[in-house]
């Protein structure tokens, strides 16, 4: 007879897993093999990554701040093998996200090498999510923030063909050698007009920025200094659309100036969900619209080999 995980315990792991807990210690509070917790993160975070893709589109977006966060796969970079750098699924991996600067929405996000590559597949999956008509100020496209990666001018102004307003935000500190316990001190902030932005206060990485501190909070294949990474870039894959899942339909985040006043879900402040949802809501609506996808998938196949 198989041994088929409850739903329960099911649950109890996806739970675990989005409040950051290792693999370790989700193993001896819920009593499921390393093996079974693993497959059931791949399993589910490959789901909601799918379900992301569809669902987060013709987004109202205004102002979209970019930014990548650093991890690594099995190895740090210079314990790699000549092959294993060829091969590029080992050493360090770079998270490019683009979050709403008002909803706190993850809008789109991309796994890679810090590349030209990366950053353009990165920029073009953004614009095909936005909204085509105009925002409030009546601009086509949103402002866009970014640091000072080189790759971003060039990928931005052939994503949204010179119809966007960019500006880069470069921050320098007095020595950034001391920032590996520690923030080093920030002597000066450069704002740098490409084009088109209104005010050059408007621009900003800030959000972005402190978006990383939860990444690393709630993902510990991104905490430095620990053992907290991923084996394989498939695992750190899945681990990441878990948590842009939960984040997008689940988190509520605390309003500024309020003593502990929790705002909607980002997905209900960009008005693509009516209700904040539950882990089982999150667990329910991907695993049915997995199940969908896959009966059409099926026929999709099936009329294939009739010719139809």
């Amino acid at each position: 007879m198989a041994n088929v995980l409850s739903e329960e315990k099911t649950l109890a792991i996806i739970r675990c897993l989005v409040e950051g807990n290792s693999i370790r210690s989700i193993e001896r509070i819920t009593g499921a093999s390393r093996n079974t917790v693993m497959k059931v993160l791949v399993r589910f975070g490959n789901a909601c990554e799918e379900y992301l893709d569809a669902r987060l589109n013709n987004l109202p977006l205004e102002h979209v701040q970019m930014d990548e966060i650093w991890t690594f796969v099995g190895k740090k970079e210079s314990k790699l093998t000549h092959r294993e750098k060829r091969e590029g699924e080992k050493g360090s991996q770079y998270l490019f996200l683009g979050i709403d600067t008002t909803t706190k929405l993850i809008a789109s996000y991309r796994l890679g090498k810090r590349t030209f590559a990366t950053t353009k597949d990165f920029v073009d999956d953004l614009e095909g999510r936005l909204h085509r008509a105009p925002d409030t100020m009546g601009n086509q496209r949103p402002q866009v923030s970014t640091d000072g990666w080189p790759s971003y001018v060039p990928t931005i102004e052939t994503a949204f063909r010179g119809e966007v307003r960019h500006g880069v935000l470069i921050k320098n500190y007095r020595d950034p050698a001391v920032g590996r316990y520690a923030p080093p001190e920030m002597t000066r902030a450069t704002r740098i007009n490409i084009k088109n932005v209104e005010s050059d206060r408007s621009i900003c990485t800030s959000h972005i920025e402190r978006h990383n501190l939860t990444i690393r909070t709630f993902l510990k294949r991104f905490t430095r200094l620990s053992l907290g990474f991923s084996k394989k870039v498939e695992n750190l894959r899945a681990a990441i659309s878990l948590h842009v899942a939960y984040y997008n339909f689940c988190w509520r985040l605390r309003e500024k100036g309020t003593s502990g006043k929790l705002t909607p879900t980002p997905a209900q402040q960009i008005g693509i969900e009516e209700e904040r949802w539950s882990v089982e809501k999150l667990v329910e609506t991907v695993t049915d619209f997995q199940e969908y996808q896959e009966v059409v998938r099926r026929a999709a196949a099936l009329a294939r080999r009739l010719g139809l």
